[in-house]
């Protein structure tokens, strides 16, 4: 469910951009292969099935860089590649080279171009294109500007671990932290939670975090549900919350209008072993709605366009994600950021 405009990345962040570049936006700058039809005769017309295309037969071999396309002194080859291995190092088929770093007519403004292909080489070498600010935190690509540099996730990861201030299961510790942003009344949010479930049992060390992110004006009874969540989880705990979370996700369909909202939020608010009329009286306090403002800016902070959408250290990743690509990027960043594993 798409909150504000759809950035070119959206929730996805660099997991969207790194799989959208693969539509290349610089072909010219990777050479094509020669030419080889322009003299040769038309072969003549075969009988039988078409012969079948040959097997791959190996990894690419990307084209020498001209040391004449690094004209600009920032970034260097080295911090692009650091920026490319935090995004890309999950996926070890994924190669890449750096072919230019070009100053722009814009003072501090570097145009960076990398070929990238995959090892197995069964498709064509394609060249990724952005532009890195000043500053060297920044880089635009199509019409959207992310977090760049060797760490590209430490800004976000840490005002996470500062802000995050929702339920929770597993560890206490936040070395491992995953947070998810979700609207109790979004049909991918309700989806998302078969792999949240997975990964409470799979990474127990991990701190996974629900964090409320409502959007009133697609989903009218989620900031209810919200406010309710809210005072569940300060009257009975994280435990309540969880089952509270889950009988409101499978009840969904009764967010539909306000009775069935009333009836859906009381009997969750049942089944987390609490009472109802406390957990409305609660609700209506300005304390809950200020605790829901703090967790809509944070996620105004922190850009999240849609939901339902994952952290992983600070890393932003869709969480109705393939569960084994998932599970691929928390083993790598798990590693990248030295935290013990599962």
């Amino acid at each position: 469910m798409i909150r504000l405009s759809a950035r070119f990345l959206g929730a996805a962040a660099l997991l969207a951009f790194f799989v959208s570049s693969l539509q290349i936006v610089a072909q010219q700058h990777v050479p094509p292969a020669p030419d080889s039809t322009a003299a040769q005769p038309a072969p003549p017309p075969q009988e039988g099935p078409a012969p079948t295309a040959p097997a791959p037969s190996g990894p690419p071999v990307f084209p020498q860089p001209d040391p004449a396309n690094f004209t600009a002194t920032a970034p260097t080859k080295e911090v692009v590649s650091a920026f490319l291995e935090a995004n890309w190092g999950y996926d070890t088929d994924r190669m890449w080279q750096v072919q230019a770093i070009l100053k722009t007519e814009v003072e501090g403004v570097s145009k960076v171009i990398v070929a990238v292909a995959d090892k197995s080489g069964r498709n064509p070498m394609q060249a990724l294109e952005f532009f890195v600010l000043p500053d060297g935190k920044h880089m635009i690509t199509g019409d959207s500007m992310i977090e760049f540099g060797e760490h590209p996730f430490a800004d976000d990861r840490h005002q996470l671990q500062q802000r995050a201030d929702g339920p929770y299961r597993g560890s206490a510790s936040k070395n491992l932290e995953l947070v998810e942003f979700a609207d109790f009344q979004c049909p991918h949010c309700k989806e998302a939670q078969a792999n949240m479930d997975k990964l409470a049992v799979d990474y127990p060390n991990a701190r996974i975090v629900f964090q409320n992110l409502p959007n009133p004006t697609a989903h009218p009874e989620a900031v209810n549900a919200a406010e309710y969540g809210i005072c569940v989880t300060k009257l009975g705990g994280s435990s309540a919350f969880f089952q509270y979370a889950a009988a409101v996700f499978d009840g969904q369909d009764g967010l539909a209008t306000p009775d069935g909202a009333t009836l859906t939020l009381n009997s969750a608010v049942t089944k987390a072993g609490l009472d109802p009329a406390r957990v409305s009286a609660c609700a209506a306090t300005p304390e809950v709605k200020a605790s829901l403002d703090a967790s809509l800016k944070l996620g105004n902070d922190l850009k999240v366009t849609q939901v339902p959408t994952l952290f992983i250290n600070g890393r932003e990743v869709p969480a109705t994600a393939p569960y084994d690509l998932l599970k691929k990027i928390i083993d790598y960043q798990i590693k990248a950021d030295g935290v013990s594993g599962p």
